[in-house]
């Protein structure tokens, strides 16, 4: 057992998309992983998975196996996640945008349609903000940030991470999490069958990596959120914006309809699903992806 890994022992970790795996140093985030058809020429599509203890890139691959054949595609392991860096640093919302825009700007080069997915979908819109011009579309797949009720902020937060912090109670709580019961339980919380057997053992490998408690702390602390997100990072959101949603056991969208009537924003709803419409209606959520894209010029 490696001494970064707590009371977790550690699991080989494959490929999360069956395709090149390439590495970037970028700056705060240190070493990043990320998955790519290599592909020459069309616009690329950039997919973000979400963040919670055990995410990765496998997240996103029903789209990536769609795309793949028609459009370069990139699937990067955000920063402490999957094969990128995990190291005990200053997870927050900012360094994930930073993470974005930097990997927009010297990986992609070239205006690139986003697929954000859950938490995501603040980290991309706080990026987007401050480059838009790196950005042709913005798609949010069952976006955090538009609930009536407003994550803590400040020293609650402290307090939070400090306790988890507490080896004790902090590594118990991460093994618990990140057993195979309870992946299998959170996972299947999102599915109205049973969730892929192949994404609750990726899911399990990649929260028994060395440092793998470090990065979903800070998401279990409620630092990665930001409070009033709908104000503060959506409604200044310049380029076309496309919300996929259904319910979610996790996530609610009471404030998703004001958004209605802007004219850059278009939402739609993939039915019935329960948080990961592009693994239980991929054909769907292709067919919505490929007729925004396509409106959008």
């Amino acid at each position: 057992m490696s001494p970064q890994s707590g009371l977790l022992a550690e699991v080989a970790l494959p490929a999360a998309i069956d395709a090149p795996c390439r590495y970037v140093e970028l700056p705060q985030a240190g070493r990043i992983a990320y998955y790519t058809n290599e592909m020459d020429g069309g616009r690329p599509v950039v997919l973000l998975h979400s963040v919670n203890a055990a995410p990765s890139a496998r997240e996103m691959q029903p789209l990536f196996e769609h795309y793949r054949k028609v459009r370069p595609v990139y699937a990067p392991d955000l920063p402490g996640f999957g094969r990128s860096e995990r190291c005990d640093r200053d997870y927050s919302p900012t360094l994930y945008a930073d993470f974005i825009k930097h990997f927009l700007r010297e990986v992609v080069a070239t205006p690139a349609d986003i697929v954000a997915f859950s938490l995501s979908a603040e980290f991309a819109a706080r990026a987007i903000n401050e480059t838009s011009e790196l950005c042709r579309s913005l798609v949010l797949i069952s976006p955090t940030g538009f609930s009536q009720r407003q994550p803590p902020s400040g020293p609650p937060t402290d307090r939070i991470l400090k306790a988890l912090r507490l080896p004790v109670l902090g590594g118990g709580l991460f093994k618990l999490l990140t057993s195979r019961p309870s992946i299998r339980h959170f996972l299947g919380l999102s599915f109205a069958g049973k969730p892929p057997v192949d994404l609750v053992d990726y899911a399990y490998a990649t929260a028994h990596q060395p440092g793998a408690r470090h990065a979903p702390f800070r998401f279990l602390s409620m630092k990665l959120f930001t409070p009033e997100a709908d104000r503060q990072l959506f409604e200044l959101l310049r380029v076309p914006v496309l919300v996929l949603f259904d319910r979610d056991p996790n996530v609610s969208f009471e404030r998703l309809d004001a958004f209605a009537s802007k004219a850059n924003w278009h939402l739609r709803r993939i039915s019935p699903t329960r948080g990961l419409p592009h693994w239980e209606r991929t054909e769907q959520t292709v067919e919505a992806l490929d007729a925004f894209w396509a409106s959008v010029g």
